[in-house]
């Protein structure tokens, strides 16, 4: 992103004065899917794409705030009723009644922000919209919220103000990222580890299958249940607690669909294990054998893929791609991609050339870097 345009648009909509500029990442999950409300693990980093914002208080009562992207600006109070009608906005006005709801005092500020998170490709947008703010109104006021409490404001946001009921792995990877490391989250303990991610001779690529990202609630709250009623079988609070000996062990007490869901997510759960103890040894041709079997599962035990995800693993597997999955919950979205650079060339013409033949149009392609996290860019 350009620092200087970000400001250019602020100077021009806000009286010529300048404020101080802030920056939050998106986000990729490398593995570790539908993991989350089963008390495991995820695996995700912070990308080099994301939303940067100047900011300057203004002496009043009132947020004034210009969507540069959107080309749209907005006003809103900092008291409960004053929330925006305008979604984009609710996202701000969400992390400022957060913050005051836990006793930080918050005033009035001036802001512009423009982004290039790909909107609808499962990079996590909003969590970068909401921890940009987060932590630069906590760095603006002095206010002393520790990183956690930060990512839990954007996950707050969500939940109360925009009706995504959303875990707090997106709004975790944009605050906390850090450069060459992914980060192993324990969605029970919320404990951490960053581990090193340096793929020397490789490419991380995203490619959109542009099918709408629609994870249909009824399916998502199907296979929640189908974990959930497998945990209560074996007198388990989640799944993460139970083995695969353990599963098959009531196999004929429980239906082939709950069986098929369990099955994925134990085995989903020493999959991130495994990638983890694979880059610590600078292994990633097994951390490339893994997204596949994490795909295969996604997409025959799970059932969350769709024709068009498929077809774009099994291209990626056929031109030699050391890794390829889908990524995020399913039913579109993207693929994300390990590729050794000297195949990256020919498998990204492939797969724009074969999707094309064969659904009549382009995947997106996104390369992304792992990056740092929110932080504060220029005074």
């Amino acid at each position: 992103m350009d620092i200087e345009y970000v400001r250019s648009r602020f100077i021009k909509h806000f009286d010529g004065s300048t404020g101080t500029i802030y920056a939050s990442p998106g986000r990729i999950n490398l593995i570790g899917e539908h993991t989350d409300y089963n008390g495991g693990f995820v695996f995700p980093g912070a990308i080099d794409k994301g939303i940067m914002a100047e900011i300057k208080p203004n002496g009043k009562k009132k947020v004034r705030v210009y969507s540069i992207d959107m080309k749209d600006y907005v006003e809103f109070g900092l008291n409960e009723e004053d929330a925006p009608r305008t979604s984009w906005a609710r996202y701000l006005f969400g992390v400022c009644r957060e913050i005051i709801k836990r006793g930080g005092e918050v005033e009035g500020f001036n802001t512009a922000f423009a982004g290039d998170v790909p909107l609808g490709a499962g990079m996590s947008s909003s969590a970068a919209l909401e921890s940009t703010y987060a932590f630069a109104l906590n760095d603006l006021y002095n206010l002393g919220i520790d990183k956690f409490e930060l990512a839990r404001i954007g996950q707050a946001t969500e939940h109360n103000y925009c009706g995504v009921k959303c875990g707090i792995m997106d709004q975790f990877a944009s605050i906390f990222g850090k450069q060459g490391n992914l980060i192993r989250l324990d969605c029970r303990s919320l404990e951490y580890a960053y581990f090193p991610f340096n793929p020397q001779g490789y490419k991380l690529v995203l490619l959109d299958t542009a099918v709408k990202h629609e994870l249909a609630s009824s399916a998502y709250n199907e296979r929640r249940a189908s974990c959930e009623r497998v945990a209560h079988k074996l007198n388990a609070e989640f799944l993460r607690d139970v083995t695969l000996e353990q599963l098959e062990s009531v196999r004929n007490e429980i239906n082939e669909n709950d069986y098929k869901r369990a099955e994925y997510v134990i085995g989903e759960k020493q999959r991130v294990l495994d990638v983890c103890d694979a880059l610590v040894k600078d292994d990633y041709e097994t951390v490339g054998r893994k997204m596949y079997e994490t795909h295969r599962g996604m997409s025959k035990l799970y059932e969350v893929s769709c024709e068009e995800l498929d077809f774009l693993n099994d291209l990626a597997e056929e031109c030699g791609v050391t890794g390829s999955r889908v990524m995020g919950g399913g039913f579109g979205g993207c693929t994300i991609n390990l590729v050794k650079d000297e195949l990256y060339d020919a498998f990204i013409l492939k797969a724009r050339e074969a999707y094309r033949e064969k659904f009549n149009r382009s995947p997106k392609v996104y390369d992304v870097v792992i990056s740092d996290g929110s932080r504060k860019v220029s005074d």
